[in-house]
């Protein structure tokens, strides 16, 4: 005999972060941002280089531009300074008469221009939405809820927070006001060895990858050192004495772009290429680190593409942007230089900053109109500037 049942409605209500995925909720604080007001130039403008040159013209020195290395070159050919996030911050203070800083990057990228800058300056990001998945992986009430369980555990007072450059200023200011510092993938191991002076135990946030590798590769600790906090599970998935024994606690974070790269991207290329030199950002996996000749921050893979040999060969793990970019600037010099992964693979949240958003933007503080301005209050300012001081600071 079959039997028919009923299913009853489950009170299932979805978390704030899935109605956000959705683009059923807005949240002005979170990393995915909003949608921009006002109407876009279509993006098949063919006018749309010579509106944005004529606007920046008109704005004159009122304007500054930063470009960050994985944008489009559709966009990088208007940039007045192209870097990774901290020199494009650091570049932005120091040019204390734009009254303008357009930001061609993402949101936690605009919040430490902020931060940086004068008040009298205004820093502005063409797309809100132009956000960062790994930032979005730490958020201000979960960072608060693992520092709950570091005390319960008894060892939050042995625990120095060292939060990575691509983090929201929410986690900047955790980090200041817990007696932390920021770092970059270039001054990581300066940063943790600063940190280990301080303490006994860092909370590496949000990027479980570049803190492993700068602990494992750079430090010389092994993995058993290191255990990952996952947020979404009760004490961070971890036991009291797991926290207690361990030097390195790991938040359970990543960039989805260079975890995309793997040892299997790395075997491929070397079969198929031989002789190539294998170089990646700290950002990957452990594993890929480990299977790569070369590993450094963009401004390491930039450099050392220029001082790589004519007639050398490279893969680069990084944003493919930036990769092409490379390798049509290398060509004349006969260097070979690929993306290491066969698939495809931009930065979404990056490439959201297109021509047409960079141009509404220019041409409306043109006209007196400033949009999409990004502000981080008096209070979290305070502590997020104070731990990139601590790091400014580092020896």
């Amino acid at each position: 005999m079959r039997v028919v049942t009923t299913a009853q409605p489950l009170d299932v209500q979805p978390t704030p972060l899935a109605l956000l995925l959705l683009g059923r909720e807005a949240d002005p604080r979170s990393e995915r941002g909003v949608e921009c007001p006002g109407d876009l130039p279509s993006p098949s403008d063919p006018d749309l280089v010579e509106r944005a040159r004529a606007a920046k013209e008109k704005l004159g020195d009122k304007v500054f531009v930063l470009g960050h290395h994985y944008q489009r070159d559709e966009v990088i050919q208007f940039a007045d300074v192209t870097g990774d996030s901290f020199k494009l911050a650091r570049d932005a203070a120091a040019r204390p008469e734009a009254e303008y800083i357009v930001f061609c990057g993402v949101h936690f990228m605009a919040e430490s221009a902020d931060i940086l800058t004068g008040d009298d300056q205004k820093v502005v990001l063409p797309d809100l939405a132009a956000g960062c998945s790994m930032a979005d992986m730490a958020t201000a009430e979960q960072v608060a809820e693992c520092w709950d369980v570091l005390t319960e555990a008894g060892v939050a007072d042995a625990v120095v927070p060292v939060s990575y450059m691509n983090s929201s200023a929410d986690i900047k200011a955790f980090t200041g006001k817990h007696g932390g510092t920021i770092c970059t993938s270039s001054n990581a191991k300066r940063a943790l060895e600063w940190a280990f002076e301080q303490g006994d135990k860092v909370l590496f946030l949000p990027d479980q990858h570049l803190g492993r590798n700068t602990a494992v590769r750079d430090m010389g600790m092994s993995l058993e050192d290191c255990v990952l906090y996952n947020p979404h599970k009760p004490n961070g998935g971890l036991t009291a004495q797991e926290l207690r024994d361990a030097k390195m606690i790991l938040w359970r974070g990543h960039c989805s772009v260079h975890g995309r790269f793997s040892v299997e991207s790395v075997d491929e290329v070397r079969e198929r290429i031989p002789g190539v030199n294998v170089l990646v950002h700290p950002e990957c996996k452990h594993e890929v680190v480990a299977a790569a000749d070369y590993v450094g921050s963009t401004e390491y893979i930039i450099k050392g593409l220029e001082a790589a040999p004519a007639g050398s060969k490279w893969a680069i793990g990084t944003e493919l942007n930036l990769v092409r970019r490379l390798a049509n600037r290398f060509a004349a010099e006969d260097k070979e230089i690929v993306f290491l992964d066969k698939t495809v693979c931009f930065c979404s949240t990056m490439n959201r900053i297109d021509l047409p958003h960079l141009v509404w933007t220019l041409e409306s503080l043109a006209e007196g109109n400033l949009v999409n301005r990004i502000q981080v209050d008096v209070e979290t300012e305070k502590y997020a500037k104070l731990a990139l001081e601590r790091m400014l600071a580092l020896p």
